[in-house]
């Protein structure tokens, strides 16, 4: 476990600014997400602090060890790509026990074996330590790929999308296999992704990112109730925050230009007449999609869903964000 510190990263692959002046710390066992689209810097990021690629300027440090000039394997840091990036002829016990061989971790052999098995039980694949790699679902190469992290038992696990080339009910059981292990070890682990649901699932701390910048920084919950902007909101929350025009539903924030409306901030039976569009049955939650004044709103039905479409309901806002020309948010203005 350790804590790394990010300072003024910057990084650039001919004319284009992949990172830009990035301040960031990961606290100590922390699980944090890095998030946004493609081109945002995430991969970026996971590739300086392993050493795999070398840094513009800035400086980062791992347990108060500055490693900027260090080499990968000095960092000890331990990376999960997202392919599975196993060795085809060996055995999953071999793959698992592949980075414990290197010369400069010195395992014992006794110290392979009982590390092996105790990861291999973690991630539930002990039946499978004989098979070759070739011989695995999907599911069970990309536990073994993580299995060949956690052996090291490194300062700081970074993970680039492990878990996007699988099918969502793989990934939806793999989170919690990830959750359930961060909470076992204790590890410090960045993990990349545009998966707002796996940020929203797993991370103690969300860094969302923009074109290189960091935009924000803090939990789940604050980034999704306390947004900085109309880019920061729109990362977190299915279905989408919807971002209307201020005056829609009458008067708001006079310097607003938008107001950002979640689905399950509205209340009805009073306020602006909508017609229903369409009407999603999901199980858990029904959803209205909505016609007011020409702009669409998904909103989510309240119990029992007494409206269907073709027919009106009314609807106003219930804790709005309301945002500026620049879609900065306007602090203090919720109504």
């Amino acid at each position: 476990m350790a804590e790394v510190v990010l300072k003024e990263l910057c990084k650039s692959y001919g004319r284009t600014k992949a990172l830009v002046d990035m301040n960031m710390t990961i606290p100590n066992g922390s699980f944090v997400v890095l998030l946004g689209p493609t081109g945002a810097g995430k991969t970026t990021t996971l590739r300086l602090i392993s050493g795999l690629d070398k840094l513009d300027s800035g400086e980062i440090s791992i347990d108060d060890r500055v490693v900027t000039n260090e080499t990968p394997a000095q960092r000890d840091v331990a990376m999960v790509f997202q392919q599975y990036s196993l060795y085809p002829h060996l055995t999953v016990k071999n793959n698992l026990a592949f980075p414990l061989r290197s010369p400069i971790l010195k395992t014992s052999k006794e110290d392979i074996e009982r590390k092996v098995a105790e990861v291999a039980e973690k991630l539930h694949i002990s039946s499978k330590l004989d098979n070759r790699a070739t011989e695995l679902s999907g599911g069970e190469m990309q536990r073994v790929s993580i299995g060949r992290a956690l052996v090291r038992d490194p300062a700081i696990f970074l993970m680039d999308e492990p878990l996007s080339s699988l099918d969502a009910r793989l990934r939806a059981d793999l989170r919690i296999e990830l959750k359930r292990i961060h909470s076992e070890l204790g590890a410090t682990l960045l993990y990349v992704t545009h998966d707002q649901i796996e940020a929203m699932t797993m991370a103690t701390h969300v860094g969302v990112l923009q074109e290189g910048r960091l935009v924000q920084f803090g939990t789940p919950r604050e980034i999704y109730e306390d947004p900085d902007s109309i880019y920061v909101a729109s990362r977190l929350g299915l279905p989408r925050i919807n971002i209307l025009p201020a005056d829609l539903f009458g008067s708001g924030s006079a310097s607003a230009a938008t107001i950002g409306l979640r689905p399950e901030h509205v209340e009805y039976g009073v306020g602006q007449e909508a017609s229903v569009k369409r009407v999603e049955h999901l199980g858990d939650q029904t959803r209205l999609h909505l016609d007011l004044q020409g702009h669409n709103i998904t909103v989510l039905s309240p119990a029992g869903n007494p409206y269907a479409a073709g027919t009106t309901v009314k609807i106003q806002p219930v804790n709005p964000l309301w945002f500026d020309h620049s879609g900065n948010r306007i602090v203090g203005s919720n109504s």
